[in-house]
């Protein structure tokens, strides 16, 4: 194996599959990056078992062949390089890296036990605008929950369903959800559950990449993202994701509108005077005097009691919600404008932009 390449292309794969390389005591080898060199084509290949990453390297193959090499020192090492012209090639168990004023030996293994990454069927595919995509998955995937005692809820759920993407999730204390629109229709409903590992490092690509258009490949129990030149396979999780559409309130007595950043600076004020461990905030809708009224009480520390100038419609309502996910919601829009809706102090309340309706975050109060 012998290729030519720059230290900008190399680094750039190398930055997108070494990450997802895994310190493994059971398979070590797991810890290295594949560098393949096949069909007029060199890759770099990486995988923890749940998710793979295939990237290419554009550059002049001299001579094939195949190594796995540390990711982490191979990573470290190319981006330390100062020449952007860089000769590769492997010598018995060494790959050999040249400069015109260096060289490097770096030991690795033999690629027969590298895992081989799954073949998808790439028969059909579905496509979204990267940013869309990058937009929606950034505004619902902190709701995740964060133990895997219930691994379907620890996931993203995914509908396809006609032209639309529908992905979700919740950690049964809040909800998020967010509509995209696919570039095509697909031809039957699909509903699946992904890791939200693997959608933290198709976001990564989607970065690093500048990608435009992501492309979506279905097989039956896996799944792959296209970014340009770079390929990401995940496992699904099994399992039934609850149907959270049931949580969502038909109807709100009460809604108020308000501007989303006083909002958020009176909350965060608010919250330097919660309990802690509870993190509880009182908000009180007050229709005929146009306001909301945001409260918070420690007793060793003191109170808090703030107004905010709102549009209300409906009736008067008291409720309790922790901060925290009060301030994830109202920082996964961009809206200059919220609503707020709520029922009473017992039932989940409802933020939305005013004026775009395809995100939806829902929250469940402190029972007081």
């Amino acid at each position: 194996m012998k290729v030519n390449c720059t230290k900008e292309n190399l680094y750039k794969s190398l930055d997108l599959v070494s990450h997802v390389a895994s310190k493994s005591s059971n398979l070590p080898i797991l810890s290295n990056v594949l560098l393949r060199v096949k069909n007029g084509i060199i890759e770099l290949i990486s995988t923890d078992l749940e998710i793979g990453i295939k990237s290419l390297v554009r550059g002049k193959i001299e001579t094939e062949g195949e190594f796995t090499i540390p990711a982490t020192l191979f990573s470290n090492y190319i981006n330390l390089l100062q020449k952007e012209k860089i000769e590769i090639f492997l010598q018995d168990k060494e790959i050999i890296i040249k400069t015109e004023d260096s060289t490097t030996k770096i030991k690795g293994e033999n690629s027969e036990e590298f895992p081989i990454l799954p073949e998808i069927n790439k028969n059909k595919s579905v496509s979204v605008e990267a940013e869309d995509f990058k937009k929606a998955i950034t505004q619902i995937i902190f709701a995740t929950a964060q133990d895997e005692t219930r691994p379907e809820i620890s996931g993203v759920y995914f509908k396809f369903s006609g032209q639309e993407l529908i992905v979700a999730a919740t950690d049964s204390y809040r909800l998020a959800e967010k509509k995209i629109k696919l570039k095509q229709a697909v031809e039957n409903k699909t509903e699946l559950i992904l890791p939200s590992k693997t959608l933290q490092e198709l976001l990564r690509i989607i970065s690093i990449n500048q990608t435009k258009t992501v492309d979506i490949y279905l097989d039956e129990n896996q799944i792959m993202f296209v970014c340009d030149e770079t390929e990401l396979i995940s496992r699904i999780i099994e399992g039934q994701y609850p149907d959270y559409t049931q949580l969502i309130p038909a109807d709100f007595k009460t809604n108020v509108s308000l501007d989303r950043n006083d909002f958020i600076k009176v909350i965060k004020t608010s919250s330097l005077f919660t309990k802690s461990g509870v993190n509880d905030i009182v908000l009180s809708v007050r229709p005929e005097e146009k306001i909301l009224v945001v409260e918070s009480t420690n007793n060793q520390l003191g109170e808090n009691i703030a107004k905010i100038e709102a549009g209300v419609t409906g009736e008067e309502c008291k409720i309790v919600f922790n901060y925290r996910y009060l301030l994830d919601g109202l920082g996964a829009t961009s809206a200059d404008e919220i609503i707020l809706s709520v029922n009473d102090a017992n039932s989940p309340g409802l933020i939305k932009s005013k004026t775009e309706d395809k995100y939806i975050y829902i929250i469940m109060p402190i029972r007081q």
